[in-house]
Formats: C-alpha cells, structure tokens, sequence
C-alpha cells in the first residue's frame, strides 16, 4: 500500500479483515505499507497491521514479494505508481479519480491493458448493499426506462473560512474541488445505473478563495500556520448531463448532479434518486442500510415512497455479515471492494470499477470544466 492517511486506514483495514468475513480465492499478507516520512509510516505500519514500513514507492513495486499494489496517495501521484506498477506486472487497486485529466487516465488504462495486470478504481458505494441491490432492481426492469437521476453530494468540512489548506484545496495536487472529490462518486453512480454520459454543462465556484496555511498534520486534522495560501480549486461544481442510448436509459434521459463541500449541516450528504417509467428508486448515504421504492403500478390506496431495509441475506455481501437489521457501516464497502478484486486477481477475471471506468469518470469531471470556460454544452471524450 503506497500512502497511509484517512483512505489508507480505510484500505487497511479492509485487508485486514476480509478473510475473516469473505470466502477468498487466495490468502492475503499485508506485506508493506510505504510513505514518505520514516517515523510516520513505522507508526502506521504497527497502527494499521502491515509487516513491513517503506519509504521509497519505486522499491514496493518492483519487489517480487509483492502481487498487488494499492494507491492510497494525493491524486496527482496515482499515474506515476499505477504505470510503474503495472510495469511491474502488480495488480493495482487505485483511489479514485483516477487521474488528474483524461490524458494521464488513458496512459494508466493503456498500461494496465498491455501488461495484462488486473484493476480497478475503489468508487466504494458501487458496494453498498442498498445501491448494489439497486442496480439488480434496475437491470430486471422494475423502474422500467429510466428518465431521470438527481444527485447531491454536499459536506460541510470545509465550511469555516479558518479551516487551514491541505492537498485537497491545491490544484497542482488534488485536480479538482469538490467535483472530483465528491462528483466523482456521483458520475460513477450515475454511470453504474443509468448508463453513460454524453454531453454536460455546468458551473463551478470558489467562495473561499485564501485559506490559512496549514501547519502540522494531527491525526486527520491540520494545525494553522503562519499566512495565508490561495485556494485553486472549487468550493462547489453543479451540472446538467444527458445520458447517452443504452439498456436503461430512455431516449433523452438526463441527470442534475451538485456537490459542495461547504453545506453547513451535512456531513456526508450522498443521496440520489432515479424515476423510470415504472417506479422511482432514492438513497442516502446517511441511512446507508434503506433503499427508498416507489412502484408506480402501486395500488391507489397505498401509493409513495416504500423502505427497504437491505440487510437480508439475500441483499448483496449482506449474507457474509450479521442477522437482519443488523446494520453495517461505511468501512464495509471498502472490505467488500477488496473481496471482490482478490477474488478477480485469483481467478483471472475483470473488476467493476476498473480503469475504463474510472477514465469515463474523469472524462465527465473534464468536460464539465470545459463546458464552463466555453459557456455551453461539451461533449464528453468516447474513451474504450
């Protein structure tokens, strides 16, 4: 694992738990956790259960004790380890966005293709039991053709002006605000359901253009240092986007997608809703276990929206857990992901999201920038 920070102690512990819970097709050793700073990745290695501390991402890769690498780093590193590892011939796990533009996303899809390495992108919720359970709803043709997704991503971390800088508000490190941060997740949901995306317009704003300069890192938090530093990323992105043909989607059909980071209240506010001609589907991430229905063949007397609770057995991964009712949480989705690529790597067989779909995703987030520089609708890049 190259980077130990919030998503590596997600990962980790994903790793760290999945035999316990998952028939796998091959064992898992938490060989080495690498980072830049010595004392700093020795305490997460002890911390997170890892064997081994490293220092230099190029050593990890090329050793041949090691079958796959996981990148956990600021995202304008991904590209450099992905097309180092799979040079390597290591099977790579990567967070998401892929990559900081479409260029760089489609070398790291060209890379893993020619080198024949298996790999995806860690888009998280795909493994919500609710959203999972959704996507079998939708493919049987319970919502019928699907007309319309409305998504909203909204957070709140960022909300106080004094809050200090960090990797995600710099553009040369992360890409992007909250588009790529959160809108990713949603462009990924909407693809996983609906379909592709074709063309969009949107708009993006930086209401807090300087923050404090960040001053030493405690945990997840940063202390404030001395100064200010400009802010080169957006505070919130909004766009519309038309769906192109396919199974699910209705000829015309179209998608609102909003994310901000600075909607005082939500804490992680990922909610969506589908209409379709036969029924309605919408999902929050803050009741992450219920999946709201709505059958629009529902007799007169008993019409709306309807609660399913998704921890039945028979919901996706929910049989490898508890008794019904027995919720889950967020770190489950990112033991389920690593279940699922393990399983993939031993058995030679491809991984929803993989690097295609993680390079569709930053095709969407590009042209929703180009679409505002050119004041009108922008076609999204065919990437195959």
């Amino acid at each position: 694992m190259i980077g130990y920070g919030f998503m590596g102690r997600a990962h980790s512990n994903a790793w760290r738990q999945v035999s316990h819970f998952f028939p796998l097709k091959a064992r898992v050793e938490m060989h080495t956790i690498c980072g830049r700073d010595r004392a700093h990745v020795e305490a997460a290695r002890a911390q997170l259960g890892w064997q081994y501390a490293g220092t230099d991402w190029r050593e990890v890769v090329e050793s041949p004790l090691i079958d796959i690498v996981d990148i956990c780093t600021s995202n304008a590193s991904h590209t450099e380890i992905a097309l180092a590892a799979a040079r390597a011939g290591k099977h790579i796990l990567c967070e998401k966005p892929l990559a900081l533009d479409s260029a760089n996303a489609e070398k790291m899809l060209a890379a893993v293709r020619k080198f024949r390495v298996r790999n995806t992108v860690v888009f998280n919720y795909r493994r919500v039991p609710a959203i999972a359970y959704a996507k079998q709803m939708i493919d049987s043709g319970q919502l019928g053709q699907l007309r319309h997704f409305r998504g909203t991503y909204l957070q709140d971390w960022i909300s106080d002006p004094k809050f200090p800088m960090n990797w995600r508000l710099r553009k040369e490190t992360a890409g992007s605000g909250s588009h790529g941060d959160l809108n990713a997740h949603l462009i990924d949901t909407a693809r996983f359901l609906v379909g592709d995306i074709a063309e969009t317009v949107g708009l993006q704003e930086t209401f807090i253009a300087e923050r404090p300069k960040e001053g030493q890192a405690i945990g997840l938090t940063a202390t404030t240092g001395k100064g200010t530093e400009k802010v080169t990323v957006d505070d919130a992105t909004a766009f519309l986007a038309k769906f192109a043909p396919g199974k699910n989607a209705a000829p015309g059909a179209y998608a609102t997608i909003e994310a901000t980071r600075l909607a005082p209240g939500h804490k992680n506010y990922n909610y969506f809703e589908i209409n379709g001609s036969e029924g309605s589907l919408s999902f929050c991430f803050e009741r992450m276990n219920e999946l709201q229905y709505c059958n629009r063949n529902d007799a007169p007397d008993k019409p709306g929206f309807k609660t399913i609770l998704c921890t039945e057995g028979s919901h996706p991964y929910f049989g490898a857990w508890w008794p019904p009712g027995h919720v889950i949480g967020y770190e489950h989705t990112f033991i389920h992901t690593v279940s699922d690529f393990i399983n993939g790597v031993a058995t030679g067989t491809d991984v929803h999201a993989d690097f295609l779909d993680g390079a569709k995703c930053v095709a969407v987030l590009e042209s929703v920038v180009a679409s505002k520089k050119a004041k009108g609708w922008v076609k999204v890049a065919n990437i195959k």
